[in-house]
């Protein structure tokens, strides 16, 4: 059946084909038939355009000759017209100077008489200034006139005579007065009295001035330890500074303020370490008998010790009148050197005592006492101006006990260099008696 379909369809679909084939021919020719007439009206306008370029051209020169023609023309109409307008541009130029003028000169004068102003007031301010100096002269003139006056009445007033006032010469100790400080001796030393012996066989190594009484200063408190010590006195005995105990003498200065409270034992290591002078005062104020007493026994014992040439009058040694040869105070240092409280506390480096809520630290006045180069086994300084620099010690020197005493020395270190001086003479050589001086005793 299908077969049958196809064949009565046959003819059908062939007509159908043929059909479609003579569509496809027919579109493939009319495409380039609709784009032909396309390109033609393009040629047209090409040509078109050419035409026109040609034409305009050929007509340009014909247009510039016409131009040049029109602009000759209407220059030649317009310059009578230009010439009119300079014209009339001159007179008003003309007019507008010729009304400019009365100003200009009216402009001048004022400029004139502006510098004219400018010249017074130039002038004015001269006299100004003259005015203020001549009047400030004249104050001047008037100020200096009244200070003379004042002066001059100043002058006329009584004056209370006043007595000039006189420059202290340095003050001389007594063995500058003396002369002593003038004898020269083999080690060259600085101070007007020095002794040095053996403490042992007691000779005499070295001397100089050794006979001369002076004043002692502070080793005065040598001794005042040494009759506290005598005494037997409880060192833990609690004793009170007190205005008794201050310096009327010199007015020396102490850090122990009144009030201060402190052991006889510490009282005695300030004095002989630290020279504290109101701690020796106190120390014969508060001694059984009173002060009268202890300085009493002071005398005494120096009787007894065969020191002719010695006198005390008080325990601190401010007072010039606490006087001793050297020979006199090597006896004393040969004394108290066995003495081992005076040998421990003189040669203390330093001691610290509580004031109150304060911790007060005083050290050793003889800065020998820490050489390594040194044994000391008792020293003491002293200084007042009457007195000048002091040193006694007892100390072991090549293997010998020696006693040296220094007194006036003319500075504040020279004692101890004096010291030195004969410590290394007697390291370097085994010295015979050396005697320097004078016969003055005092």
């Amino acid at each position: 059946m299908r077969g049958a379909l196809r064949q009565r369809l046959a003819p059908w679909w062939r007509g159908v084909g043929l059909a479609s084939a003579g569509l496809v021919l027919s579109l493939a020719v009319l495409v380039p038939a609709t784009a032909a007439p396309a390109k033609k009206p393009a040629k047209a306008a090409e040509t078109r355009a050419s035409a026109k370029a040609k034409s305009a051209a050929a007509a340009a020169p014909k247009a510039a000759a016409q131009k040049t023609t029109k602009a000759d023309a209407r220059g030649k109409k317009e310059a009578p017209a230009r010439q009119a307008a300079a014209k009339g541009k001159g007179g008003k130029a003309e007019a507008t100077t010729a009304k400019a003028g009365p100003r200009g000169q009216k402009s001048g004068q004022r400029n004139v008489a502006q510098r004219q102003g400018g010249k017074q007031q130039v002038a004015r301010g001269k006299e100004r200034v003259q005015r203020t100096v001549a009047a400030r002269s004249s104050r001047a003139e008037e100020r200096a006139t009244r200070v003379a006056a004042q002066e001059t009445r100043l002058s006329l007033r009584p004056v209370a005579a006043h007595a000039p006032q006189e420059v202290r010469p340095a003050r001389l100790s007594f063995g500058q007065m003396a002369g002593l400080r003038a004898v020269d001796d083999p080690l060259e030393l600085k101070s007007s009295v020095a002794l040095v012996m053996d403490q042992d066989s007691h000779e005499v190594l070295f001397s100089k001035n050794d006979h001369a009484v002076l004043p002692i200063a502070s080793l005065t408190k040598l001794m005042t330890g040494l009759i506290v010590s005598d005494a037997r006195l409880p060192l833990d005995e609690m004793i009170t500074i007190t205005e008794e105990d201050i310096d009327t003498e010199k007015g020396s200065r102490s850090r122990l303020a009144v009030g201060t409270t402190l052991t006889r034992g510490e009282l005695m290591h300030l004095a002989l370490m630290s020279s504290e002078n109101r701690a020796a005062h106190a120390l014969g104020r508060t001694f059984p008998g009173g002060l009268q007493r202890f300085v009493g026994l002071m005398n005494a014992r120096a009787i007894m010790l065969g020191m002719k040439d010695t006198r005390y009058v008080e325990p601190t040694g401010l007072s010039s009148a606490n006087r001793s040869s050297a020979f006199d105070l090597a006896t004393l240092v040969n004394t108290a050197s066995q003495d081992p409280l005076l040998r421990q506390l003189s040669t203390s480096h330093g001691y610290e005592v509580a004031v109150g809520s304060r911790v007060l630290q005083y050290n050793n006045t003889n800065r020998l006492v820490h050489s390594p180069d040194w044994r000391i086994g008792l020293q003491k300084t002293g200084y007042i101006s009457e007195a000048g620099q002091c040193l006694v010690m007892q100390a072991q020197v090549a293997g010998r006990k020696l006693i040296m005493v220094f007194l006036d020395s003319s500075g504040k270190y020279s004692r101890l260099a004096d010291a030195e001086r004969v410590r290394r003479w007697v390291e370097e050589q085994r010295p015979v008696t050396t005697a320097a001086g004078n016969a003055y005793a005092g």
